[in-house]
């Protein structure tokens, strides 16, 4: 068996495209998926399945969701070596885990406008783009962030987000 994380992106959000994770796990589990577990209410999902990354449908989990529920989230899957190379390639402190902010991206952006990130960003801020993976530490808050305001217009290419906090806890439930 193979492990895998979905992340999806933008549900349960301000009241919006509501979708429990116990439905989305019984969903999952519909199409094959193994040992489905889920962390908090963002749509954070590791499962197990016998198929290869490759053979593993993304659209497919989006459309299921479209006919059960209505909407269609962006559903961005690794495998643990993609997620442990996130991981391992962060550059930035992980003492507060509310500060340090993975965008997952949905491949490599070809043509990143570092100046429109670089014009944005606080003097406490940071960012680092490596792989499909860009970084960006906000020690005064994400939330007062424009340089996370503007990361997918600059990057051009859809990402989803996690916090530390977030990927420390789905790095533990892989183990």
């Amino acid at each position: 068996m193979n492990t895998y994380i979905a992340l999806f992106r933008g549900i349960n959000v301000g009241g919006k495209n509501i979708l429990p994770m116990k439905e989305l796990a019984a969903m999952l589990e519909t199409m094959g998926c193994k040992n489905v577990r889920t962390y908090i209410q963002s749509g954070n999902v590791v499962f197990q399945s016998s198929k290869r990354m490759e053979d593993i449908d993304a659209d497919a989990i989006s459309k299921a969701i479209l006919a059960n529920k209505g909407f269609e989230p962006r559903v961005l899957l690794l495998d643990v070596a993609a997620f442990q190379e996130a991981i391992n390639n962060n550059p930035f402190p992980t003492d507060n885990g509310k500060t340090l902010h993975f965008n997952f991206l949905t491949s490599p952006a070809n043509q990143p406008d570092l100046d429109l990130l670089e014009s944005v960003k606080k003097d406490s801020e940071q960012f680092l783009l490596k792989g499909k993976v860009f970084y960006v530490y906000a020690p005064d808050g994400i939330g007062r962030s424009k340089l996370a305001t503007v990361v997918e217009k600059a990057l051009g290419v859809p990402a989803t987000a996690r916090n530390w906090n977030t990927v420390n806890k789905l790095a533990t439930m892989i183990e």
